[in-house]
C-alpha cells in the first residue's frame, strides 16, 4: 500500500510523523509527501520529512518528484490542505488508476460522506471519499455521546458555545486583536458547528436536535467549548464520571488553564499533539434538573488525525482496522491532563 499526504502544514506534518510510526502496523510499504508552492524558507521542513524516509513530490518536479510520474503508483490519498484545496484536488485524485480511497480535512465538506471514529464506520467502507469532520464537531459529537451514554434517544437538546483560538500558533494571518462572533449560518441550528454535527449523524439516519454559537478570540493555543445538554431523562454525577472514563476518546482535567493543558502536550505527547476530541474539565461541571452544564478544552488538529487514520483503514478494508486503532488509542490518548 502506497500512500500520498498532500500538505505539509500543521495537520500533514504530525499525519506523516504518525505515518511513519505506525508503518509497518498500518502495512504501508511508500509514503509520500507532496508539497506545492515551496517558499524558500520552508526547504528544512523538506528536508527534515526526508530524513524521515518519505519521498517528497512536486506539481513541477522542481522540489522531489514529479507526482505525474508516479501517480498510479499511489493507492491512498490523504488531503490536507485548506481553504477549498481538497475540493479543487478531487478531480484530479480521480485520475489516479489505482486509487482505492482519499479523505480531506474540515472546511472540505463537499469532498465526501463526513466521517468521524466511532460514530458512522460502517458507512465509511464502501466509500472512495470522505471527508473527516473538523477539530471542533469531533469535540462536540464526542461530548454528545458521552453525556447521554452512547444512547442519543436520551438527548432533548444540546446548545454549544465555541470559543475559537484565531489561528494555529506558527501562522500569524489571522489572529485578532479583540474578541470576534461568528455570524451564525442557519436560524435555527446556528453555526456550522451544529450543521457539521447534525449532518455527520444523518448519515446513520439519527436526528439530534443541536444549537451553536462561535466566539473567536485572540489566542493561538486550544479552542474551548461551553456545552449545555438537555437530557429526557436525569442524570447522576456517578453516571458523569462512569461515561466519561469509559469513552476512550474523551479525555478529563481538574486545570482551569488551557495553557497548562497545551504546554504539557508539548512536552509529552507524540509530537507535541494532543489526540483526545475533548478534555473535560471534570471539577466544574453542574446538574440542573436533566441538564448538564461545564466546559471543555478541545485541542486542535491533533484530534482529527486518529479518525482520518481509521478511515484510511476502513476504506482499504484492513483487516485489522480495530486492533490497530486500538493500538493508537493505547499510544496516543492521555486520559487525565
Amino acid at each position: 500500500m502506497n500512500v500520498l499526504v498532500n500538505g505539509i502544514g500543521n495537520i500533514g506534518s504530525t499525519l506523516l510523523g504518525l505515518l511513519k510510526r505506525y508503518q509497518k502496523d498500518l502495512s504501508i510499504e511508500v509514503i509520500y509527501a507532496l508539497k506545492n508552492n515551496l517558499k524558500p524558507w520552508q526547504s528544512e521542513d523538506i528536508e527534515c520529512i526526508e530524513k524521515m524516509g518519505i519521498t517528497i513530490l512536486s506539481n513541477n518536479g522542481e522540489h522531489g518528484i514529479n507526482i505525474d510520474a508516479i501517480k498510479d503508483e499511489i493507492h491512498y490519498i490523504f488531503d490536507t490542505t485548506n481553504n477549498g484545496g481538497g475540493i479543487s484536488n478531487k478531480a484530479f485524485y480521480m485520475s489516479f488508476k489505482n486509487l482505492i480511497g482519499a479523505s480531506a480535512q474540515g472546511s472540505e465538506k463537499s469532498f465526501g460522506v463526513s466521517y468521524m471514529s466511532g460514530v458512522n464506520n460502517n458507512i465509511i467502507k464502501n466509500e472512495k471519499f470522505a471527508h473527516i469532520v473538523s477539530c471542533n464537531t469531533h469535540s462536540l459529537t464526542s461530548i454528545l455521546k458521552t453525556f447521554t451514554g452512547e444512547s442519543l434517544n436520551n438527548l432533548d437538546h444540546a446548545d454549544f458555545v465555541v470559543v475559537r483560538r484565531s489561528e494555529d500558533i506558527g501562522n500569524h494571518e489571522r489572529l485578532v486583536s479583540a474578541n470576534v462572533v461568528a455570524r451564525h449560518l442557519d436560524n435555527s441550528l446556528g453555526t456550522h458547528h451544529s450543521i457539521d454535527v447534525v449532518d455527520l449523524f444523518k448519515t446513520t439516519g439519527i436526528n439530534v436536535d443541536v444549537t451553536s454559537s462561535d466566539i473567536t478570540t485572540p489566542s493561538q493555543l486550544m479552542h474551548g467549548v461551553r456545552f449545555n445538554i438537555k437530557l429526557k431523562e436525569e442524570i447522576s454525577n456517578k453516571d458523569i464520571y462512569e461515561y466519561i472514563n469509559s469513552n476512550q476518546l474523551i479525555s478529563s482535567s481538574i486545570k482551569f488553564d488551557s495553557n497548562a493543558i497545551f504546554e504539557r502536550g508539548r512536552r509529552q505527547s507524540f509530537q507535541g499533539r494532543i489526540y483526545s476530541h475533548a478534555i473535560i474539565i471534570e471539577n466544574n461541571i453542574l446538574i440542573k434538573n436533566c441538564k448538564i452544564i461545564g466546559w471543555a478544552f478541545i485541542p486542535q488538529e491533533g484530534n482529527t488525525l486518529l479518525s482520518t487514520i481509521n478511515a484510511f483503514l476502513l476504506q482499504t478494508k484492513n483487516k485489522k482496522e480495530s486492533h490497530i486503532m486500538q493500538l493508537l488509542f493505547k499510544d496516543l490518548i492521555f486520559k487525565r491532563w
